[in-house]
């Protein structure tokens, strides 16, 4: 790759070389972009939504990627809010040329960009941020700017695309119980995979949630339980997946795809 080429791609603001929960069943590195367009309560990415101090060289990124194949299935692209960048379809192709498959994390805003990227086959897994019902709701968790109409574009995209996917919940006292739980379960009505993830008050971008205490695990456990009424499966990230129930067995037999 050119150094012209290089610099037209977005900044990657960090770089963490293995996980194996991003990307379930999957060994992966994961990048981070910078900035994006929701400023939700309980961020705890707040440093990626300023200016950057500094970035990480694509090219030394690609020389640990590279001296790590064979280990690694794949690279997730996440933020901020990775849409946002124009060459973001360069960036997946670049890792995609290097042999790697691109799992994009994103908050769903960008159904124009998600659907190119998807009809283009530069990724091969989604996960999209599925924060609070789309009403009022949404607004509290993320701010008035989230656009909700979008936002359930983008559901309806990734239900009907074939590609692998799955919903993400953020599970903030405050802002979900189980009546928003129901709620977006009835969006999402026969998604393939939902996680809930324990809220962290710690670094959470609105002071205000700092002193909120988290669900604990039996709660937790209660509320995917009411997402399993909805979706093949439901599970606390963290937690050991609950056995498929003869319900959720026969939706999958049904539905190969999911």
């Amino acid at each position: 790759m050119t150094a012209v080429a290089t610099s037209t791609l977005p900044p990657i603001a960090g770089y963490l070389p293995t996980t194996l929960i991003d990307w379930p069943g999957r060994l992966a590195a994961v990048v981070f972009l910078p900035q994006c367009n929701l400023r939700c309560r309980y961020c705890h990415a707040g440093s990626l939504l300023g200016e950057l101090a500094e970035t990480v060289p694509l090219p030394a990124l690609l020389a640990h990627l590279e001296s790590r194949r064979g280990w690694l299935d794949g690279v997730v692209i996440c933020g901020g809010e990775p849409t946002l960048w124009p060459t973001l379809p360069a960036l997946c192709d670049v890792f995609r040329r290097e042999g790697l498959a691109v799992k994009l994390d994103t908050n769903g805003t960008r159904p124009e960009q998600l659907a190119e990227l998807i009809e283009s086959r530069l990724v091969a897994a989604v996960s999209m941020d599925f924060k609070a019902p789309l009403d009022a709701r949404y607004h509290l968790a993320c701010g008035d700017g989230a656009p909700l109409e979008a936002i359930g574009r983008s559901i309806d995209l990734l239900m009907t695309s074939g590609i692998e996917y799955e919903f993400r919940t953020t599970v903030c006292p405050l802002l979900v119980g189980p009546a928003e739980i129901h709620a977006m379960g009835r969006r999402i009505r026969g998604a393939r995979r939902w996680i809930l993830q324990r809220f962290e008050p710690a670094f959470a971008l609105d002071p205000s949630l700092r002193q909120v205490l988290p669900y604990d695990s039996s709660t937790m456990e209660t509320l995917a339980e009411i997402g399993r009424q909805y979706v093949a499966r439901c599970q606390v990230r963290g937690q050991p997946e609950k056995r498929l129930s003869s319900h959720e067995q026969a939706y999958l037999g049904k539905n190969p795809q999911h």
